[in-house]
Protein backbone atom coordinates (compact mmCIF):
# COMPACT_ATOMS: atom_id res chain seq x y z
CA UNK A 1 0.00 0.00 0.00
CA UNK A 2 1.14 3.40 -0.59
CA UNK A 3 2.37 5.68 1.85
CA UNK A 4 -0.61 8.20 2.38
CA UNK A 5 0.96 11.85 2.65
CA UNK A 6 -0.97 12.44 5.98
CA UNK A 7 0.73 9.91 7.59
CA UNK A 8 4.14 11.90 6.41
CA UNK A 9 2.25 15.24 7.70
CA UNK A 10 1.37 13.56 10.80
CA UNK A 11 4.82 11.67 11.56
CA UNK A 12 6.57 14.61 11.01
CA UNK A 13 4.65 16.76 13.01
CA UNK A 14 4.02 14.27 16.09
CA UNK A 15 8.18 14.19 15.97
CA UNK A 16 8.47 17.65 16.36
CA UNK A 17 5.83 18.04 19.45
CA UNK A 18 7.56 15.11 20.77
CA UNK A 19 10.66 16.18 20.29
CA UNK A 20 10.08 19.54 22.69
CA UNK A 21 9.04 16.96 25.64
CA UNK A 22 12.30 15.24 24.90
CA UNK A 23 14.32 18.94 25.23
CA UNK A 24 12.54 19.63 28.34
CA UNK A 25 13.30 16.43 29.61
CA UNK A 26 16.98 16.09 28.60
CA UNK A 27 17.83 20.11 29.95
CA UNK A 28 16.28 19.03 33.31
CA UNK A 29 17.88 15.83 33.62
CA UNK A 30 21.13 17.01 32.91
CA UNK A 31 21.05 20.13 34.96
CA UNK A 32 21.37 22.94 32.04
CA UNK A 33 22.21 25.91 34.31
CA UNK A 34 20.82 27.97 31.61
CA UNK A 35 17.60 26.54 31.35
CA UNK A 36 17.59 25.94 35.11
CA UNK A 37 17.81 29.44 35.64
CA UNK A 38 14.14 30.04 33.50
CA UNK A 39 12.74 28.18 36.87
CA UNK A 40 11.51 29.67 39.77
CA UNK A 41 12.79 27.99 43.08
CA UNK A 42 9.62 26.87 44.04
CA UNK A 43 9.79 24.77 40.65
CA UNK A 44 12.98 23.61 41.26
CA UNK A 45 11.69 22.28 44.69
CA UNK A 46 9.46 20.24 43.53
CA UNK A 47 11.26 18.62 40.38
CA UNK A 48 14.07 17.98 43.14
CA UNK A 49 11.62 16.61 45.44
CA UNK A 50 9.99 14.17 43.04
CA UNK A 51 10.18 10.03 43.96
CA UNK A 52 12.10 8.04 41.14
CA UNK A 53 9.13 6.60 40.14
CA UNK A 54 7.97 10.04 39.23
CA UNK A 55 10.59 10.39 36.85
CA UNK A 56 10.61 6.73 35.49
CA UNK A 57 7.23 7.58 34.19
CA UNK A 58 7.95 10.65 33.12
CA UNK A 59 11.17 9.48 30.88
CA UNK A 60 8.89 6.54 29.75
CA UNK A 61 6.28 9.29 28.23
CA UNK A 62 9.04 11.22 26.90
CA UNK A 63 11.16 8.30 24.89
CA UNK A 64 7.99 5.96 23.97
CA UNK A 65 6.41 9.27 22.08
CA UNK A 66 9.74 10.05 20.62
CA UNK A 67 10.08 6.14 19.76
CA UNK A 68 6.21 5.97 18.64
CA UNK A 69 6.90 9.03 16.06
CA UNK A 70 9.75 7.23 14.56
CA UNK A 71 7.99 4.28 14.13
CA UNK A 72 5.03 6.02 12.46
CA UNK A 73 7.38 7.70 10.17
CA UNK A 74 9.10 4.13 9.32
CA UNK A 75 5.32 2.62 8.83
CA UNK A 76 5.54 0.33 12.09
CA UNK A 77 2.52 -1.19 13.70
CA UNK A 78 4.50 -0.89 16.94
CA UNK A 79 4.13 2.48 16.99
CA UNK A 80 0.56 2.25 18.57
CA UNK A 81 1.97 0.84 21.45
CA UNK A 82 4.82 3.48 21.81
CA UNK A 83 2.55 5.81 22.34
CA UNK A 84 -0.21 3.83 24.14
CA UNK A 85 2.59 2.99 26.78
CA UNK A 86 3.56 7.04 25.93
CA UNK A 87 0.51 7.99 27.40
CA UNK A 88 0.35 5.73 30.09
CA UNK A 89 3.71 7.22 31.70
CA UNK A 90 2.16 10.71 30.82
CA UNK A 91 -1.01 9.69 33.05
CA UNK A 92 1.15 7.95 35.70
CA UNK A 93 3.54 10.77 36.22
CA UNK A 94 0.02 13.27 36.48
CA UNK A 95 -0.65 11.31 39.70
CA UNK A 96 1.93 12.60 41.26
CA UNK A 97 1.97 16.29 39.43
CA UNK A 98 -1.21 17.18 40.36
CA UNK A 99 -2.14 14.47 43.04
CA UNK A 100 0.50 13.32 45.63
CA UNK A 101 3.00 16.03 45.70
CA UNK A 102 2.74 18.73 47.91
CA UNK A 103 2.72 21.60 46.93
CA UNK A 104 1.14 19.95 43.48
CA UNK A 105 2.47 21.16 39.48
CA UNK A 106 -0.98 23.29 39.65
CA UNK A 107 0.42 25.06 43.05
CA UNK A 108 4.43 25.42 41.85
CA UNK A 109 3.25 26.52 37.88
CA UNK A 110 -0.41 27.37 37.40
CA UNK A 111 -2.85 26.71 35.26
CA UNK A 112 0.19 26.68 32.44
CA UNK A 113 0.79 22.90 34.20
CA UNK A 114 -2.76 22.04 33.45
CA UNK A 115 -2.92 23.41 29.80
CA UNK A 116 0.23 21.45 28.84
CA UNK A 117 -0.35 18.34 30.59
CA UNK A 118 -4.20 19.02 28.77
CA UNK A 119 -2.77 18.88 25.88
CA UNK A 120 0.10 16.53 25.86
CA UNK A 121 -2.65 13.67 26.74
CA UNK A 122 -4.75 14.55 24.07
CA UNK A 123 -2.02 14.65 21.61
CA UNK A 124 -0.85 11.07 22.84
CA UNK A 125 -4.69 9.94 22.61
CA UNK A 126 -5.04 10.97 19.01
CA UNK A 127 -1.79 10.11 17.82
CA UNK A 128 -2.50 6.30 19.30
CA UNK A 129 -5.79 6.51 17.68
CA UNK A 130 -4.45 7.53 14.10
CA UNK A 131 -1.98 4.68 14.56
CA UNK A 132 -4.47 2.17 15.40
CA UNK A 133 -6.48 3.33 12.66
CA UNK A 134 -3.41 3.18 10.42
CA UNK A 135 -2.79 -0.20 11.65
CA UNK A 136 -6.23 -1.54 10.96
CA UNK A 137 -5.95 0.37 7.27
CA UNK A 138 -3.03 -1.83 6.29
CA UNK A 139 -0.43 1.39 6.38
CA UNK A 140 1.64 0.64 9.09
CA UNK A 141 2.49 -3.47 8.83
Amino acid sequence: MKTPLHLWIVGVLSLLWNAGGAYDYLMLRLENTTYLAMLTQAQRAFLDAAPLWFNATWAIGVWFAILGSILLLCRSRLARTCFGVSLLGLLASAVYSFGLAKPTTFEVMGTSAIRVSAASTAVLFLLYLYARSMTRRGVLR
